[in-house]
């Protein structure tokens, strides 16, 4: 019991809080991930049968991917407020500090993954859509940009929150 008490103390720190949370908003990535190859799936299919319609299903594939750099931006950002990057050590902080830093990080870690596979879908029925109407391109792109808002949003939260953390 001694050993397990001990390691739950010497992981529930403040740091280990902080880098938790930049690992949170990294798995926006997994989000992405997934909306990219959804999307892919149908830009494959459609342009299989009309390769011509490459580049307007590469440019919809290619919107489900921006929750990863979201997600990978506000880990950096939060490897480079506690030291961990830029070469000034890393910070002792309090478990206060790190939980603060950690719940930064779950707007964008939450919002950003649920976002991603969500837009994937959303552009992957905008790439049916070009299939058989090119010409449509414009409205395939606003649906899959209203998904987007909420990752914008979520972004926005998450860097508004972690600025405000005195460290």
């Amino acid at each position: 019991m001694d050993v397990l008490t001990t390691a739950a103390e010497s992981l529930l720190t403040g740091n280990f809080m902080a880098l938790l949370g930049a690992a949170v908003a990294a798995l926006a990535g997994i989000g992405s991930a997934i909306g990219v190859g959804i999307a892919g799936e149908a830009a494959a299919g459609v342009t299989a049968e009309d390769p011509s319609k490459f580049g307007q299903a590469l440019l919809l594939q290619a919107l489900p991917g921006t929750q990863g750099i979201y997600g990978l931006l506000i880990a950096f950002l939060i490897m480079n407020k506690v030291g961990l990057i830029g070469g000034s050590g890393m910070l002792e902080l309090t478990l206060l500090q790190g939980a603060l830093i950690f719940t930064s990080a779950l707007p964008i870690g939450i919002t950003g993954t649920l976002s991603a596979v969500a837009q994937g879908k959303t552009a992957a029925a905008g790439i049916m859509m070009i299939g058989k109407r090119p010409e449509e391109i414009a409205k395939g792109m606003v649906y899959a940009a209203m998904v987007e808002t909420y990752a914008v949003l979520a972004l926005l939260a998450s860097f508004l929150m972690l600025n405000g953390i005195t460290l």
